[in-house]
């Protein structure tokens, strides 16, 4: 063989592989948009993933997320949707929240929107049927603040004798806190509660109501619904501890960090089922085709070590009912 072919050969073999990796499908990319920051919502990304992988998607292998933390700045939340859809991502999954829904709606009317919300979804227009969603949004919708009567119920079976409740409440998420304090008020007076609704939209909003607490000394605490004050889980619950304070939540990671008892639907499962949901649009199916999934499953979670801390004997019922005993 002369040396030319030899070498003209020799080159064609080194172009096929290059051509055989040119010829392939890009990877998909997810756009992740969320308002709080990464850290606060880590078990969440595990479940996330894991619907995914249920779906047939491993992240980095054959599927991309694109992340967008607003870091508790809803306001940053439209610019970062907007930042979204100008990379033509192949879906937005916006899991935060009527904030982080609203902002990807208002950025893109065809990318495929995934959200997970407390609130009803017809209502606020993200849908026009929870069986039958038109335009390009799906997700799940989780019960949170309808369900803040049963939670004082359970909290005042823990601790029989509370009869003032300090209620903390973000201001800022005022649709979430208008529901629950509609749930919640009318419960109250059946039960002979006196509530006191008390404002934190930052970390020292959140001291300065514990202030407040301190001069008050109410029985017992109750933490409203709200993506701000998930992820201030470990300073609700130490200041609580620190005042001696009964406390209820509506998330297990709650109680999980030190919180004496929560009660709410299962959140890992809801993102789990929007992981599910964005692998199956990965694979072509579209948002219309997909209802709006609603939460069945819910949770009372007990820290018995706090508990005890606190002085408290659970009651047996308690016991008996409570998905998780934390010891």
């Amino acid at each position: 063989m002369r040396r030319r072919d030899c070498i003209a050969l020799l080159g064609g073999a080194a172009a096929w592989p290059l051509a055989a990796r040119a010829q392939q499908p890009a990877m998909p990319t997810i756009g992740y948009l969320d308002s709080r920051s990464p850290d606060g919502v880590a078990g969440r990304l595990r479940a996330f993933r894991q619907g995914l992988g249920e779906a047939g998607f491993v992240e980095n292998e054959n599927v991309a997320i694109l992340y967008r933390f607003a870091e508790n700045q809803i306001d940053r939340l439209p610019q970062l949707a907007a930042d979204l859809a100008r990379r033509r991502v192949a879906l937005i999954a916006a899991p935060a929240g009527a904030p982080a829904a609203l902002a990807a709606k208002a950025a893109t009317t065809t990318i495929p929107i995934l959200f997970v919300l407390a609130e009803d979804p017809v209502g606020f227009g993200l849908v026009s049927s929870l069986a039958r969603p038109s335009g390009n949004m799906t997700g799940v919708n989780f019960l949170s603040a309808e369900l803040a009567a049963k939670r004082l119920e359970l909290l005042r079976e823990m601790v029989p004798k509370a009869r003032r409740v300090a209620v903390l409440v973000n201001p800022a998420d005022a649709r979430r806190t208008e529901v629950t304090l509609q749930d919640l008020e009318p419960a109250a007076r059946r039960m002979d509660v006196q509530i006191q609704v008390l404002n934190a939209n930052t970390a020292n909003e959140i001291d300065a109501a514990f202030e407040t607490i301190s001069r008050e000394q109410p029985d017992a605490l109750f933490v409203a619904p709200t993506p701000f004050l998930n992820v201030r889980l470990v300073q609700l619950a130490q200041l609580a501890a620190f005042h001696r304070l009964p406390s209820t939540h509506d998330v297990r990671e709650y109680p999980e960090v030190g919180g004496l008892m929560s009660y709410g639907s299962n959140i890992a499962e809801t993102y789990r089922q929007v992981g599910v949901y964005a692998g199956r649009i990965l694979q072509g199916v579209r948002t219309t085709e997909l209802p709006v999934v609603q939460s069945s499953k819910f949770e009372l979670a007990i820290n018995a070590r706090t508990a005890r801390m606190l002085g408290i004997a659970v009651p047996p019922t308690l016991l008996v009912t409570a998905d998780e005993v934390i010891e």
